[in-house]
């Protein structure tokens, strides 16, 4: 079983603990405890700067989110055989992640996060590099893909990142990807059109996650 870490913000005691055991008699019988579990030191130690509240309201957000279909059949400029990739960031920085979403059916292609120490650009960057990767990886190389993101696009067309949020130890993973993203377009030209969604008019992003 891979191993977890416990945060307590409280209990008996407070703070960031390797393992249940060791976590347990510090909540346990203990009224209105907050604590949870993170797959890793890291993430834990975020958490941990943050609050009980603010965890648990990006928890709900994600799980209250549906998928639902939406009836794009009247609107004929859009097409439906495409990918669409969005982010949604708590804060500027805060815990970032995006994913894709096939139009046509809402079905999600892929998710990520969320990365500590991000910001909405750099996901909806990520997520459009991803969805590049996964489709040419796939032989799809002429689906489009569509994005409500200029900056995205603009860091896509010109292979770098203009941002002044800083590499810390929180965001590794975060800027791991960001490396590996443009790792892969300094030795990959995409094919796929980008398109922009146009939101005044069709709506969010089926790929929004639905926190405006």
């Amino acid at each position: 079983m891979p191993k977890k870490y416990y945060v307590v913000w409280e209990g008996r005691a407070t703070g960031v603990f390797d393992s249940w055991e060791e976590a347990r008699e510090f909540v346990e019988g203990y009224p209105g405890a907050k604590y949870r579990s993170y797959p890793s030191q890291q993430a834990a130690v975020e958490a941990f700067r943050g609050s009980y509240e603010e965890q648990a309201e990006l928890v709900r957000a994600i799980a209250a989110h549906k998928n639902e279909r939406v009836n794009y059949d009247a609107f004929p400029d859009i097409c439906q055989d495409a990918l669409a990739v969005d982010a949604a960031c708590s804060k500027n920085p805060g815990p970032v992640e995006y994913r894709g979403v096939w139009v046509r059916t809402g079905q999600q292609i892929f998710h990520v996060g969320p990365l500590a120490d991000g910001t909405n650009n750099i996901g909806e960057f990520l997520a459009l590099v991803h969805g590049l990767a996964l489709l040419k990886a796939q032989g799809k190389g002429n689906v489009p893909i569509y994005t409500d993101s200029k900056t995205a696009r603009s860091w896509v067309k010109n292979r770098a990142l203009k941002t002044t949020v800083v590499r810390t130890p929180a965001n590794t993973e975060l800027f791991r990807l960001v490396d590996r993203a443009l790792a892969w377009l300094a030795t990959n030209t995409p094919t796929n059109p980008i398109l922009t969604w146009d939101t005044p008019h069709w709506g969010e992003i089926p790929a929004d996650f639905g926190r405006k």
